[in-house]
């Protein structure tokens, strides 16, 4: 059923987490396969990202540190809204990029409406945008699992250290993330949205742009229920027993609504990019549209 979302509040057992992480070391050779898959299917609209090197082009807004120098602060960007911005320009060392996907239970959740889960679709887009950006020779990580790499084979070197790795529940804190890097967070984002923001802002600090992949089930969104239904926490255990379950259908949506839009404001505000993808659509769409963010955000920002 259906899991309730903001409610990670319990811990899995050794036991679960071991049985998981078998459970992720079984699939992962068919995942880089369809990965692989969707990275075809995009390449032949992959032109290759611009390499940066020394300039004074034009590369993104981001927010304003406190303690920066105020003269760096964009004051014709900064009147749009209530957030100071600062106009980077081009790095003059290559380029970094940081997967990381989200694997709490949450995640394993798949209906009948769509064909796979939350978690799979996440790692298939991002061993899929591992392979697009190893063919432009990017320097790649998965963060809080591995080191950077610079590697044609980048996404099987990243599959290996995610295997070898415990399973990812929280977004990592960002400490080796470093200035002009770009971030890419797959999740379902259902952990408490202060949470998230602390996580996201704590990265924002270090300079980073991020890109934000909201993994939603159809079901999700749509709660398409009726009659008495019993709904499950996957996080938590909870059971809630619905006597009529369309009657929370409207609340429900509103609520689940309010919490993508919340996330998409929190994006916005922080200079990031926002996509979500439901799991019954093709994960090339969701590919596309990262791809363009990657793309056209600096462009677009100026």
């Amino acid at each position: 059923m259906v899991p309730p979302f903001g409610s990670r509040a319990t811990r899995e057992t050794s036991r679960e987490t071991m049985a998981r992480a078998r459970a992720r070391a079984s699939l992962m050779p068919d995942l880089l396969v369809e990965a692989r898959r969707v990275a075809n299917n995009v390449f032949a609209g992959w032109h290759g990202r611009r390499k940066r090197g020394v300039g004074e082009d034009f590369w993104q807004f981001r927010p304003y540190v406190t303690g920066e120098n105020l003269a760096a602060i964009d004051w014709r960007r900064s009147a749009r809204d209530d957030h100071l911005y600062v106009r980077d320009r081009e790095w003059q060392a290559a380029h970094m990029v940081w997967l990381w996907v989200d694997e709490s239970p949450s995640m394993l959740f798949k209906s009948s409406l769509a064909t796979v889960s939350k978690q799979s679709r996440a790692l298939v887009l991002a061993f899929a945008m591992a392979e697009l950006l190893a063919r432009s020779g990017e320097r790649l990580g998965w963060l809080g699992v591995s080191k950077p790499i610079v590697s044609r084979h980048a996404a099987d070197k990243l599959a290996e250290a995610l295997l070898a790795a415990p399973v990812q529940t929280e977004i990592p804190d960002g400490s080796t993330v470093r200035n002009f890097s770009e971030v890419i967070l797959f999740s379902d984002f259902l952990q408490p949205v202060e949470d998230t923001v602390s996580k996201l802002k704590e990265i924002a600090q270090r300079g980073a742009r991020g890109h934000l992949v909201q993994l939603v089930d159809p079901v999700e969104d749509e709660f398409p229920y009726s009659g008495r239904v019993e709904f499950s926490d996957p996080e938590t255990g909870q059971k809630l027993t619905a006597g009529n379950a369309r009657a929370l259908r409207e609340n429900y949506e509103t609520l689940f609504s309010d919490h993508s839009r919340h996330l998409r404001s929190i994006a916005e505000s922080l200079g990031w990019s926002y996509t979500l993808h439901h799991t019954n659509r093709l994960a090339s769409d969701a590919l596309i549209s990262l791809h363009m963010y990657l793309m056209h955000t600096r462009r677009g920002a100026a």
